[in-house]
């Protein structure tokens, strides 16, 4: 046998075991033998020899008194060194280079900071007229889509003495002038899971959209953002723009270990 069909072939006994684990995982709860079988497709005599070497490694254990299997300390140990080795940056690069592509806008990534929201990257579509986002930066809380989804997802005590201040600017959007006006904003985005600004409230003629997206820990870490002429960006919830810009987000959040099938 040839080497490169040798390794095409791969070692099939921990590929199995490999299914046995992510049968495991999909039960969100320690399982019976009978369901992990069921899940892994497998006669449960089969599972069971399997269960032997993964409880040995530490990939598995089971509970002396109920029987059940669940996760091992290994396996627990692997996967925070996961979570901890991701790049959460340069994920979002990618993201917003292939959401970019998609909808053919200017598309952004933005983190928070004790100063609010940052642009720290951006994608420039192939359009005779784009919207150029400086990386670097700095973004109101209250005024800005990214802002708002910040202020949305974060801690009340992230963002409490930002927003106080910008709800006192003259500068203040119209739409945003009270403490409960804040409140319900709040609501709104996170009933819709994005966050839409047009004018930008500072910068005639700019419209944004933002999405959250969130870490194994389901908190938000970063803001993915859609930046376009205003009339000519769609904004319609249901629109293709909004779609993408909220499957890439939700995409980037699941890449970073986010478990959940909705937003937090």
């Amino acid at each position: 046998m040839s080497k490169d069909l040798e390794e095409q072939h791969g070692v099939q006994s921990l590929e199995i075991g490999i299914s046995i684990l992510k049968a495991i995982t999909g039960g969100h709860r320690s399982m019976m033998l009978k369901d992990i079988a069921a899940n892994a497709d497998m006669p449960a005599s089969k599972v069971h020899r399997y269960m032997v070497s993964l409880i040995r490694s530490g990939l598995v254990e089971q509970d002396p008194n109920s029987s059940r299997y669940d996760l091992g300390p290994f396996a627990l140990t692997l996967g925070l060194v996961a979570v901890d080795r991701l790049d959460r940056i340069g994920l979002g690069l990618s993201a917003i280079a292939a959401l970019r592509d998609e909808i053919n806008e200017t598309t952004a990534l933005a983190v928070w900071s004790d100063k609010g929201p940052v642009i720290i990257s951006s994608e420039r579509p192939n359009r005779p007229i784009t919207v150029n986002v400086v990386t670097g930066t700095a973004l109101n809380t209250l005024t800005s889509a990214s802002g708002r989804i910040f202020a949305a997802w974060l801690p009340e005590v992230s963002t409490s003495a930002l927003v106080a201040a910008e709800l006192k600017s003259p500068a203040s959007p119209p739409d945003v002038r009270t403490k409960k006006a804040f409140v319900n904003l709040v609501a709104s985005i996170r009933a819709a899971d994005m966050a839409a600004v047009t004018d930008y409230h500072l910068v005639p003629g700019v419209a944004a959209l933002a999405a959250p997206v969130f870490n194994a820990k389901g908190e938000i870490t970063l803001s993915v953002l859609a930046i376009g002429v205003k009339g000519q960006l769609d904004m319609s919830p249901d629109g293709p723009t909004v779609t993408r810009l909220k499957r890439a987000a939700h995409a980037l959040s699941q890449r970073l270990g986010y478990k959940g099938d909705a937003l937090p």
